[in-house]
């Protein structure tokens, strides 16, 4: 169970920066910037690291947020949380990928979900009135980390279509048999592992996670799949 306790309660501890310019360069924020440019783009966004530990809330439902989170180590979970305890995970966020970055664009609006450390999680902070606002020497770039702060915007909109997607057929095999065929795609084989635990697939597919273990039960003697905790094989054409 996630503790329900605010990062402000923990002690952060700062990195230095260049220790993490290969996974900065490898992040679609940052595609197409060399690491000198890097460098002098982190000083104007005043750039700042933080280390916590995990389950530590990231972010909370009803937080302003003015900064884009850009996880270097570890991983967090976006989740949304209803007043009964329940919760559902959107998505998760691995080394290179961001979170926060639609609410902290969109002026006045505050967050209506979580983000807790799945591990513990190194994370860069960009202040995002510098990231949306080019600099007076207008650098080229500048001008293409916004680019690419759109196109990471896009994608994430995308892979919360793909969810809405997974999570709209009424049967837990449907939505197992949605899921674990886009993930055989993407791997581009039929045996595959995916980010997710057994609870964390449950809360992602929104089901409970014991009528989800049956029907993998249900669905490996019906000679569809193995499984074995995240790893799969499917035995069939999806």
């Amino acid at each position: 169970r996630m503790r329900p306790a605010s990062r402000l309660n923990f002690q952060r501890k700062a990195f230095f920066m260049k220790d993490f310019f290969p996974i900065l360069a490898a992040s679609p924020l940052f595609s197409g910037v060399t690491e000198d440019e890097l460098d002098a783009m982190l000083t104007c966004l005043a750039a700042k690291t933080e280390q916590f530990p995990k389950d530590v809330f990231l972010l909370h439902p009803g937080d302003t947020v003015e900064e884009v989170g850009l996880v270097l180590a570890g991983s967090a979970l976006i989740v949304q949380e209803d007043i009964w305890g329940n919760r559902n995970i959107l998505s998760r966020t691995a080394p290179g990928q961001t979170y926060a970055a639609a609410f902290a664009c969109a002026p006045s609006s505050v967050s209506n979900v979580s983000v807790v450390t799945e591990t513990p999680t190194a994370v860069l902070f960009l202040n995002v009135k510098r990231l949306l606002t080019v600099c007076p020497s207008a650098c080229a770039h500048h001008s293409r980390i916004i680019r690419n702060l759109v196109g990471t915007l896009a994608h994430k909109n995308l892979a919360l279509s793909r969810r809405s997607l997974h999570t709209g057929p009424r049967t837990i095999r449907a939505r197992l048999l949605s899921y674990l065929g886009e993930q055989a795609r993407r791997a581009g084989s039929r045996s595959f592992t995916i980010p997710f635990d057994r609870q964390q697939l449950a809360d992602y597919l929104n089901v409970e996670r014991s009528a989800l273990s049956n029907e993998l039960s249900k669905m490996q003697r019906d000679g569809l799949l193995t499984c074995r905790r995240s790893s799969f094989c499917l035995l069939c054409e999806f």
